[in-house]
C-alpha cells in the first residue's frame, strides 16, 4: 500500500541522503582534519547503503524517485564549498547536523507509515542517523 506519505518519505530520504554524500565527497578531498575526513568516509558508505535501500523500496512500490538534489540543498553545498580550512570543516559539519536533524524528523514520522517497507526501513535506520548526529555534534564541539 503506497500513499502520498510513503512517496514523500522515499523522495525526501533520497534527496537528504544524496546531499550528505555529495557534501561528504567534497569534505573527503578538501578537509585536512582527520576526524572530519573519517566522518565524511562514514557518511559516504552509510548513506550509499541508505540510498540503495530507498531505491529498492521505490522499485518495489512503483515510486518514481531519483537521487538528485534540489536547489536548496545544492545551495547549501555551494555555500560550504566557498570556505577553506577550519571554516570549511565547520560549514560541512553544520550541514551534516542540519541534514541529520531533517532526516530524523522525516524518519520519525515514517516509522508509523502505513507502508510496511517504509516503516521497517525507518525503524532500522533511525538509530544510525541518531548516531551520525551525535558524532557530528561531537566534531562540531571540537572545531570551536
Amino acid at each position: 500500500m503506497v500513499d502520498e506519505s510513503a512517496v514523500s518519505f522515499v523522495k525526501q530520504g533520497l534527496e537528504v541522503s544524496q546531499t550528505e554524500i555529495n557534501a561528504s565527497k567534497m569534505a573527503q578531498t578538501t578537509s585536512k582534519n582527520a576526524r572530519v575526513i573519517n566522518f565524511a568516509q562514514m557518511m559516504i558508505a552509510d548513506h550509499a547503503g541508505v540510498n540503495d535501500d530507498l531505491q529498492k523500496i521505490a522499485i518495489a512500490n512503483k515510486i518514481a524517485a531519483s537521487d538528485s538534489i534540489g536547489a536548496a540543498h545544492q545551495a547549501a553545498i555551494t555555500s560550504m564549498a566557498n570556505n577553506s580550512g577550519v571554516k570549511f570543516d565547520q560549514a560541512y559539519i553544520q550541514l551534516m547536523i542540519n541534514g541529520h536533524q531533517e532526516a530524523i524528523k522525516i524518519f520519525n514520522v515514517a516509522k508509523s507509515d502505513r507502508n510496511e517497507d517504509v516503516q521497517r526501513f525507518a525503524r532500522k535506520t533511525l538509530p544510525v542517523l541518531m548516531m551520525h548526529l551525535d558524532s557530528a555534534n561531537a566534531i562540531a564541539a571540537s572545531l570551536k
